[in-house]
């Protein structure tokens, strides 16, 4: 049996992220500046998602898999970034792409592995694990952009990992 190499979760590498077409379904944008405004774009992106905004062949494990991502990279934007801070998730191909904006360029996403798990701060390991690919990027002008690849099926995800 062959073992599956387990990704580095302590770590989110300077990474940019994937360039989509210009023709790209934008599913969402918003600009969160409190927990209310994270819970609120979860649902509104899970409403999309089920009426009609949801790719062929998407797995409903793919939509909660998205979901729980926005949750967890949008929370940690609005807790430890700095406002404007703007989320756009696009669909692309066999994926989604999520990504999250804001002014605070030199503080790259830092999970916290040491933290008991009682008082929070795995959102990022979480995201690492259930993401295809994820990284963030410097983008001048004082912001960054904190993204993760979310494959539609566990299939795709497997397929396209290095």
């Amino acid at each position: 049996m062959a073992s599956r190499q387990t990704p580095d979760l302590g770590t989110w590498a300077r990474t940019p992220r994937p360039a989509p077409p210009t023709d790209t379904a934008v599913l969402g944008r918003w600009s969160p500046t409190r927990a209310a405004d994270v819970t609120a774009g979860r649902r509104q992106l899970g409403a999309a998602l089920h009426d009609g905004a949801r790719p062929a062949g998407a797995a409903e494990g793919g939509v909660e898999r998205l979901l729980l991502a926005f949750e967890e990279l949008v929370s940690n934007a609005v807790r430890h970034g700095r406002p404007p801070i703007e989320v756009v998730v696009t669909a692309i191909g066999y994926c989604w792409l999520l990504e999250v904006t804001d002014a605070a360029e030199g503080t790259p996403p830092t999970p916290d592995l040491e933290r008991d798990a009682a008082l929070g701060g795995l959102g990022l390991a979480l995201v690492a694990q259930l993401s295809g690919a994820h990284g963030w990027e410097p983008l001048g002008e004082g912001r960054k952009v904190v993204w993760a690849r979310v494959d539609y099926t566990h299939e795709e995800a497997a397929q396209s990992a290095p």
